[in-house]
């Protein structure tokens, strides 16, 4: 099954040797990196071309504030039509996590990105309604980031 991944990692780099940073392979899964500028176009390209129609998930990740690049863009892309499956990651520092929302390929990304921008504060350039989706709007802090305090930001006392 990883050969037929494989060609479609191939076609990529046919089509943008910039697309393609890193491909890892493992447990019978492949992922490409993609780097952040070029995301949107590589996530066309495998929607139009490859028939990767259906955007399964997509979410985020962080390293630790130790690691740079910080965080990870994971986009878990699926064919409704062959059937198999393909991991695009983004990677992206704490000092610029933005990269553009890809809203504009498969909507469900709406929700998977604002899901991530809940939890990790990745913002999604372009996204049309960014904002918390599952966490209060006044909640401090993003809570899956590994620097966040296991039991929350304690309020202080000014005495």
């Amino acid at each position: 099954m990883t050969e037929r991944l494989h060609a479609f990692v191939e076609k990529l780099r046919e089509k943008n040797r910039d697309w393609v940073t890193d491909v890892v392979e493992g447990h019978g899964e492949v992922t490409v990196f993609v780097p952040k500028e070029h995301i949107v176009d590589a996530c066309v390209f495998l929607r139009d071309e490859h028939q990767f129609d259906m955007l399964a998930d997509l979410c985020g990740g962080d390293l630790g504030p130790e690691e740079e690049p910080r965080f990870a863009v994971n986009y878990h892309l699926f064919s409704t039509t062959h059937h198999n499956r393909l991991r695009l990651k983004v990677r992206l520092s704490e000092d610029d996590p933005h990269v553009a929302t890809v809203t504009s390929v498969w909507k469900t990304a709406n929700w998977h990105e604002r899901e991530t921008y809940d939890f990790f504060g990745i913002i999604f350039d372009g996204h049309p309604d960014l904002r918390r989706i599952l966490l209060p709007s006044d909640f401090d802090g993003f809570a899956l980031r590994k620097d966040y305090p296991l039991r929350g930001y304690e309020p202080y006392s000014l005495n």
